[in-house]
């Protein structure tokens, strides 16, 4: 299944104003959508590697992102992680 029927949705239930799309919470929101998708994906494909790596980095991009998040504004940050099922 493709991502891109996840993004719109996303960026509407996460954006901080009406034109944002890059905000910390919209970028943790969509990382956390193709998270989902590719580790369904690597279920069926073990062997996968190359997937795998990719996986890797964005669960990577997804932690230095909420790090930041938990500095620059708590609130927000905690109303992500119950928002998106995280554990923290």
């Amino acid at each position: 299944m493709s991502p891109a029927p996840a993004v719109k949705p996303a960026i509407q239930r996460f954006r901080v104003h009406q034109q944002d799309t890059g905000s910390p919470q919209v970028q943790v929101a969509l990382l956390t959508e193709r998270i989902t998708l590719l580790a369904g994906h690597l279920q069926t494909h073990k062997k996968d590697f190359g997937s795998r790596q990719g996986l890797l980095k964005m669960v990577s991009q997804r932690r230095r992102l909420l790090e930041y998040l938990k500095r620059h504004d708590e609130a927000s940050y905690r109303t992500l992680l119950d928002a998106l099922n995280l554990r923290k």
